[in-house]
């Protein structure tokens, strides 16, 4: 898929293109090759994160954007609507094109990612290749009310607990490891101060 069809029909029909099912023929250095029933193959870029979810010779059913550029059609898959909707919010940032916002996902999980751009880690985006700080800052300005607390789930949890979690992201935790030591954490009679005290000795 590097050439465009210039045909306004042809195009349309590609655009559409938002998931590939078939057979993994090859998983090498972020690219899926997977062939369909109807015997088209598709080269698909996946982050380093997923990449691990697919293995050669395979059924796989993959959700996938299209970037259409002047001389190509490039495919991203992902693992899950929650990848692809974070890789999208990351092309809405002024700079980051379909590379680089892959790149970004590799970083970790999506709560991984969302919780950090949520407590503002700079140090955590700047790991990827490309990202400088003034990039990293206009991620975290642009999209924290996005894919920050909202999205990793710290909303939902009330109160004391919701603090804690917030406390252990500010520590540097992802909310997988301060969701987790917060659960059945008995909060009756307690302070914010000692129930944080308790997730940390449970993630030691």
């Amino acid at each position: 898929m590097r050439r465009i069809d210039q045909s306004k029909q042809s195009q349309e029909k590609i655009i559409m293109i938002s998931i590939i099912q078939g057979k993994v023929l090859s998983n090498f250095g972020g690219k899926l090759v997977v062939l369909t029933a109807g015997g088209v193959g598709y080269e698909i870029m996946v982050s380093a994160n997923s990449v691990k979810n697919w293995l050669v010779g395979a059924e796989a059913q993959i959700l996938t954007y299209l970037a259409v550029r002047e001389s190509s059609l490039d495919l991203y898959g992902f693992v899950s609507e929650s990848e692809k909707e974070l890789f999208e919010k990351f092309l809405l940032v002024s700079g980051i094109g379909p590379k680089t916002a892959l790149h970004l996902l590799s970083l970790g999980s999506v709560q991984e990612i969302s919780s950090a751009i949520g407590r503002e880690d700079l140090s955590y985006l700047t790991n990827v290749s490309g990202i400088g700080k003034k990039t990293a800052e206009r991620i975290l300005v642009e999209l924290k009310n996005k894919v920050g607390a909202g999205a990793t789930g710290i909303e939902d949890m009330e109160g004391a607990l919701g603090d804690v979690v917030e406390g252990l992201a500010a520590l540097g935790y992802s909310f997988v490891e301060a969701r987790d030591a917060v659960k059945n954490l008995d909060v009756k009679g307690k302070t914010s101060e000692q129930l944080l005290k308790e997730a940390l000795q449970r993630i030691k």
